[in-house]
């Protein structure tokens, strides 16, 4: 059960005790890689703006994965499930890391997706990855709405992991946590005013 506790970890990019976990348990660099991209793909099924956007509903894989103690043995026996997951993230990855950025200075860094299937998808995992990338910088996922407001993830510095909740309580809609939090529905006009907000709140 303690490799399920080290994909969690990684899955919410809790990579530092993720890794010491993986440590302690002596697996492989290999096998550690393994379980985080296992969890970094589950935590990819969750986002979406309603549960029509995910690969599956969470249910689903959970019945599927919960028959393994081990995770490990999972991934070798490459279920659909886990293939369909894996092949996803990573189209996705290679799509969202080619988003036009929309502001970015010294502090912080916010890219723009566009309101399609695989964007909605990939909005929680891309700001970690763009965090992960960029440990001194706050960044920020806007992503369109259909109505013409911003879906809004935002991602604390890896080396200042506070403040996310703060300014996204700023605007309407907003809250989460001090190290990842979110806008669910920012308005148009509002735009620049996150954009300013965000470049100025973590110098």
């Amino acid at each position: 059960m303690y490799q399920w506790a080290i994909a969690a970890a990684f899955g919410d990019n809790l990579n530092s005790v993720a890794e010491g976990l993986a440590l302690e348990a002596g697996l492989s660099a290999e096998q550690a890689a393994d379980l985080k991209t296992f969890g970094v793909c589950i935590n990819y099924n969750g986002y979406g703006a309603t549960v029509d956007d995910l690969h599956f509903h969470p249910a689903d894989p959970y019945r599927e994965f919960v028959k393994f103690e081990d995770p490990l043995q999972l991934i070798a026996s490459v279920p659909p499930a886990w293939q369909k997951l894996g092949d996803g993230y990573e189209a996705g990855m290679v799509s969202g890391l080619a988003a036009p950025v929309l502001a970015e200075n010294d502090s912080s860094l916010v890219v723009q997706l566009p309101n399609e299937l695989w964007a909605r998808r990939m909005s929680g995992v891309l700001g970690n990855e763009l965090a992960n990338r960029n440990p001194d910088k706050a960044c920020g996922i806007v992503t369109d709405n259909a109505d013409g407001s911003y879906l809004v993830s935002i991602r604390a510095p890896l080396n200042n992991r506070i403040g996310a909740d703060e300014l996204a309580r700023q605007f309407p809609t907003g809250g989460g946590r001090k190290a990842a939090a979110g806008i669910n529905e920012l308005p148009a006009d509002q735009l620049e005013e996150f954009l300013g907000t965000m470049a100025r709140f973590w110098i």
